[in-house]
């Protein structure tokens, strides 16, 4: 049996950043976690790792709870509904993360490290052009006497903190999904960062830090941090701790088994909603994703994945993040719905007063009886558009002599442009257009042409960034991104 250390108290956790969209990556894992929880009547914990400031928004730690909860997934635990290990927001964590580093110091199990961000570039271009046998960190400090250490530090000499990593033998441990223990070199380990020059911790001090303090009985999170569960064990030696049991899933997969990404599928959570996915498709479709029900059943709901889970019926080869499968499965919820259900349903997403208030500012100007209002503003209902009316306007939106390839890299990069930024509102959408405009050198009324096009298959529509903002970030971003590759296909790997 997979389960670890039964019957201890299961308590489970995921602990998104809050540095963009909700990703289905992170309803993903949700579902695991929760479904192992409830399967042994444990504690499902929601916890924000938000030590990174320069990029963590509340926006989205908000939409995280809110996209979680429409999937239908609650936890017992979290920054808004308290619970008895808080605070559950990592930056209100930041005076136990330095009192942890400290016992490592004191422990000699960690060491301040004064190198300057000169020193390690210098000694990172020393590396290439010797094509050295291994980069990174050259422990160039640890070996400072820690007396000397601590003066210095208390003098005001800006330094990290760093964990003493082993650099002999071999580091190693179980996985409940593998069958062999996950080994690794000691050698080839960096000695980590643990707390920053800033007196914020990385990742991993406090992702063990806080698993140990909030009593996490099993870690189940994606296999991309594998590399960094050696780390933690260390980790976990160096304070004589208890370690957890550690599940790392497959990754969700491209259809070319690349990882996903919003640059080949929707990620975002809130574009399955706003297209009309149901959350309980969704979660059936993400539960599909390296995992089978038994038998050839795919169609199943969360409680009856509850009491048949196992881990044993986990598959490691990458899951395919397949559209079609996941439009099949919410046809199959759509065709079992009563005339009712569906009409609720319906209601429910955007057939509703307070979307249709917000449609109606954009297109009541342009109507003169009622039955003019839908086909005004059709594109604000549907999910993908059709170019194919509009490719001539498209492609000399910005002039006939400008090429397809640049438009599309244009288009991408205005993308990449609001997504650096927080929210999603009119007046600072046209002040990006504008600065974006300008940087390739189009007037102001060629480039929005572009973008209106692209947002929504017309080269009239209402205001273009009021439009935006009621069709919804993931849905133009989704808009947006189609055209650039209808412009540009992208090309084809050369054969080997």
């Amino acid at each position: 049996m997979l389960y670890g250390r039964m019957p201890a108290p299961v308590r489970v956790r995921i602990a998104p950043s809050p540095t963009g969209d909700p990703h289905v990556g992170t309803a993903y894992i949700a579902l695991f976690n929760y479904v192992f929880a409830k399967k042994h009547g444990g504690q499902f914990v929601l916890r924000i790792e938000d030590t990174d400031q320069t990029r963590a928004r509340a926006d989205s730690e908000q939409m995280i709870f809110e996209a979680l909860r429409w999937c239908g997934l609650s936890w017992d635990e979290g920054p808004d509904v308290g619970g008895p290990y808080g605070p559950y927001r990592q930056s209100e964590r930041s005076a136990i993360y330095r009192d942890h580093a400290n016992i490592l110091l004191d422990k000699g199990a960690a060491y301040r490290c004064f190198c300057t961000e000169d020193r390690l570039a210098k000694l990172r271009v020393q590396q290439q052009a010797m094509k050295a046998s291994r980069f990174g960190y050259d422990r160039h400090c640890r070996d400072l006497d820690p007396a000397d250490a601590r003066a210095r530090a208390a003098a005001g000499e800006p330094h990290v903190i760093r964990l003493k990593m082993p650099v002999e033998g071999t580091i190693a441990f179980t996985d409940m999904l593998r069958k062999e223990p996950v080994v690794r070199e000691a050698a080839e380990s960096d000695d980590q960062v643990l707390l920053k020059s800033d007196g914020m911790p990385t990742y991993h001090l406090a992702n063990v830090v806080d698993d140990h303090l909030m009593k996490i009985s099993h870690v189940v999170r994606a296999e991309e941090w594998i590399s960094s569960t050696q780390k933690h064990v260390v980790l976990y030696d160096a304070f004589g701790w208890e370690k957890p049991q550690f599940a790392h899933m497959p990754l969700l997969r491209n259809a070319d088994k690349s990882k996903i990404s919003k640059r080949k599928n929707p990620v975002s959570i809130n574009y399955y909603r706003d297209t009309g996915i149901f959350p309980q498709a969704l979660l059936n479709f993400l539960a599909t994703m390296g995992w089978s029900f038994g038998g050839d059943r795919e169609k199943f709901t969360l409680d009856e994945m509850v009491s048949v889970f196992s881990w044993d019926r986990i598959s490691l080869g990458g899951p395919v993040f397949d559209l079609a499968k996941l439009q099949h499965l919410n046809e199959q919820y759509l065709h079992e719905m009563s005339n009712e259900q569906l009409a609720d349903a319906l209601v429910a997403w955007r057939l509703n007063r307070d979307f249709l208030t917000r449609v109606v500012p954009l297109v009541r100007t342009r109507i003169k009886k009622l039955d003019e209002f839908l086909p005004r503003a059709e594109f604000v209902f549907t999910g993908d558009v059709d170019y194919t009316p509009v490719m001539t306007e498209l492609r000399g939106a910005c002039g006939q002599d400008v090429p397809a390839e640049r438009l599309s890299a244009a288009l991408l990069d205005f993308v990449e442009r609001f997504e650096a930024r927080e929210g999603f509102a009119a007046p600072a959408l046209e002040e990006l257009g504008r600065t974006w405009a300008e940087a390739n050198g189009w007037k102001v009324g060629q480039a929005f042409m572009l973008l209106r096009i692209a947002t929504t298959g017309r080269t009239a529509s209402p205001g273009l960034f009021e439009t935006m903002v009621v069709i919804g970030k993931e849905i133009v971003r989704r808009r947006i991104r189609q055209c650039a590759a209808l412009l540009a296909p992208p090309k084809a790997p050369k054969a080997k």
